[in-house]
């Protein structure tokens, strides 16, 4: 991916906000996951092990569903903050004795093996990486042939309002950039994901007022841009900020309520069988030497 695409994102602000961010599920993030969760009904493949990867942030009641939909799949739940781990374990794990270790299906804290799941989860996370590629690639390498990823993230058309107005204000960006659904399209292809399907959708939200507005904002993220504002803001730039809000973001006829758009981006490929150049002298792994040999296999038999 080139270096002039979004994400425009801080590195060491992002690695704080992964250890500092609140222990639970926002509102929004719920919302896309439940409608995520709902595309799962055109896919014939069911799975056998499925994982979610950063589920406490990204939806617990969408975590849920899924758990339901799959209910005899094994699951793996990956979370890589301190904090995030230790409220996973909380919900997840079970003391040896407890008869729900050994009854239905299982879940698992913990990083999956390598090439085991049939599923890979991630709900409103890749917007807050800084280097996205790199998630990919580890989704790429937890999934088994021909499992799939569905995901979701924020896209550039997110908050535009608040965007606009700090220009007009002549302040430094509002957020940082968000990666165009295209855009991840070609990086799932260059992660070596196969028949990338990507959607997306707007939801505008509405508040009644600058504080409920600023508070909703505050739980979803934060400002990762590299150039925003480096110092602490004092009241009168936050009484500013309330007043200009609540005048270029108040929608008419709404009974004074301020609206906001958010831009949700769907994606979903296929982990496809390793493609082996073949030269004089070739290396393959072990790895791949059992994917190639399973696919012949399994299209002998058909």
């Amino acid at each position: 991916m080139s270096e002039n695409l979004p994400p425009t994102i801080d590195p060491v602000a992002a690695a704080r906000w992964h250890q500092a961010a609140p222990v639970q599920s926002p509102w929004l993030h719920e919302e896309v996951g439940r409608r995520m969760e709902d595309r799962l009904q055109w896919i014939r493949r069911t799975p056998q092990r499925w994982c979610d990867w950063q589920p406490v942030r990204g939806g617990l009641q969408a975590h849920d569903a899924v758990a339901q939909r799959y209910a005899q799949a094994t699951c793996y739940v990956v979370e890589t903050a301190p904090r995030m781990q230790a409220a996973a374990q909380a919900r997840w794990s079970k003391p040896w004795w407890s008869p729900d270790r050994w009854a239905g299906a299982k879940t698992v804290v913990g990083q999956p093996p390598a090439g085991s799941v049939d599923l890979l989860w991630a709900n409103m996370l890749l917007h807050t990486q800084s280097r996205p590629e790199d998630m990919l690639l580890q989704w790429h390498q937890a999934l088994a042939v021909d499992g799939f990823v569905m995901f979701s993230c924020l896209g550039p058309d997110t908050v535009k309002e608040m965007r606009d107005l700090y220009q007009q204000l002549g302040w430094p960006a509002a957020g940082h950039n968000l990666t165009d659904m295209h855009d991840w399209g070609d990086m799932l292809v260059h992660a070596g994901f196969a028949e990338p399907v990507m959607d997306m959708e707007t939801i505008t939200l509405t508040f009644a007022s600058p504080e409920r507005l600023l508070q909703e904002l505050r739980e979803l993220g934060c400002n990762l841009h590299p150039q925003r504002f480096a110092g602490l803001r004092g009241r009168g730039w936050l009484a500013q900020l309330h007043a200009a809000l609540g005048q270029h973001l108040r929608v008419e006829h709404s009974e004074g309520q301020l609206a906001l758009t958010f831009e949700l981006v769907y994606g979903h490929a296929f982990k496809p069988a390793p493609r082996v150049a073949l030269e004089g002298e070739s290396t393959v792994s072990l790895d791949q030497m059992r994917s190639m040999l399973k696919q012949g296999r399994e299209q002998g038999l058909r």
